[in-house]
């Protein structure tokens, strides 16, 4: 693995977690409803891990002589609370499945400490995924 590319990559990545951070407290302003409250939170939650992700990835975008990228990947729109979710839903798969591409690629460039990193991340996409796949199973309520 080119350590180029491999810079490249994870500056997608870190795209796509601004745009999550932005999609997020968008979606908290835009939740609407009897359960504004609770959706609003999930939504508000989430920031923080995306923060985390990206925070990571900055400083290992900048540890292998990288510049970490400033602009976010385009935040999908989403009116309705079930949209919001379908978006969220598919954004965290998403994230998931690049992530695990990402360790595959780290584990080739030989960086085991972004290896592990990476599959941390992964699972906590795959918990998003999961929560945001059980709030949509009966929707709408």
């Amino acid at each position: 693995m080119d350590k180029q590319i491999l810079i490249d990559n994870l500056n997608a990545d870190l795209a796509n977690e601004l745009s999550a951070i932005a999609q997020y407290i968008t979606y908290a302003a835009k939740a609407t409803g009897p359960y504004r409250p609770q959706l609003s939170q999930f939504f508000l939650t989430e920031v923080v891990d995306e923060q985390g992700h990206a925070l990571f990835l900055a400083n290992k975008i900048v540890a292998l002589g990288g510049e970490p990228t400033t602009v976010a990947s385009p935040v999908p729109p989403a009116s309705t609370n079930q949209e919001m979710l379908e978006a969220v839903l598919a954004a965290e798969i998403q994230a998931g499945k690049d992530y695990t591409q990402r360790a595959l690629e780290a584990e080739e460039y030989g960086d085991k400490g972004l290896v592990v990193q990476l599959e941390d991340m992964v699972r906590d996409e795959m918990g998003h995924s999961e929560e945001t796949e059980r709030m949509l199973r009966d929707w709408p309520l």
